[in-house]
């Protein structure tokens, strides 16, 4: 019996420590991946915008060849990081698109509002027309999220973390900057493709009215063309108020022009790529 009592001590330190080791573990493997998802939205970001980065300087031949994807990633984090998540100025962004010069496609550049998914099968099928979302920084951003905070250093990329309902954010603010620099850029007639499905497919609060717009320069561009896709049933024409009001806000020295074009016109244009694209709604 007295030799048992001179073990008692000793196996409650075994079976404390055990379960302490025990309880160490379970925190770690708790911590540890916590601790990887929280640092990994800035990476996970980084990493996409990289390789986004690679892979349009490797099948584009219009962007400089000097561009280093590090430092694309340095002006664009810098342009947010530390700001208020709901107030970050639209030139913040400008080191960012300064950095990049690309060949501009005259007569090819293609705006659009309320369209997105239609004009981007028809891109991505023809060839023909470019969006802000073909281009190098538009590629690169395209269906992102991003925000940080006042003086954080941390970067989140889901829209819990990153609310759009507030302007400017880093988000809009992007997209506002990188509009202005893509309607610049135009060059030759340009084309705009609006929802005429909607009651009214033109709305100056829209990037495209707001900013594209605003930044048509008419000694670079000469014709407006909207093509205004519609469906069977839709009462939307040309005639629509809102387009009325898309053409008096024109630049003086821009001219416009409006054609109604079924939807299922440009299907068929997605589906025989080899069509001309002039004549896809001629």
């Amino acid at each position: 019996m007295a030799g048992q009592a001179t073990r008692t001590p000793g196996r409650r330190r075994t079976i404390i420590l055990a379960v302490c080791c025990c309880a160490v573990m379970v925190i770690l493997a708790i911590a540890i991946p916590l601790a990887v998802v929280s640092a990994g939205h800035a990476g996970s970001l980084k990493t996409t915008v990289i390789n986004r980065c690679q892979t349009f300087l490797k099948t584009h031949s219009t962007v400089s060849s000097d561009i280093k994807c590090d430092d694309i990633w340095d002006a664009f984090q810098n342009a947010f990081v530390g700001k208020d998540q709901c107030n970050v100025p639209v030139e913040a962004y400008d080191d960012l698109v300064n950095m990049v010069k690309q060949k501009s496609s005259c007569n090819n550049m293609l705006f659009w509002s309320k369209t997105k998914d239609i004009v981007h099968e028809l891109t991505h099928a023809t060839k023909c027309f470019i969006t802000l979302e073909d281009t190098f920084l538009g590629f690169l951003m395209d269906n992102l999220t991003w925000c940080s905070k006042k003086d954080s250093t941390k970067i989140f990329d889901t829209y819990k973390d990153c609310p759009q309902s507030c302007r400017p954010n880093a988000v809009s603010a992007f997209w506002i900057r990188a509009s202005a620099n893509f309607a610049q850029s135009s060059c030759g007639n340009v084309t705009a493709m609006l929802n005429g499905s909607l009651p009214t497919p033109f709305s100056n609060s829209s990037i495209f009215g707001s900013v594209e717009v605003q930044n048509l320069n008419p000694l670079k561009v000469g014709t407006v063309n909207v093509v205004l896709i519609v469906q069977e049933n839709d009462r939307t024409t040309c005639q629509n108020d809102s387009l009325q009001d898309l053409k008096k806000i024109l630049v003086p020295g821009l001219r416009y022009s409006c054609k109604e074009v079924p939807i299922s016109k440009i299907h068929q244009c997605i589906q025989a790529p080899t069509i001309t694209c002039g004549k896809c709604w001629e």
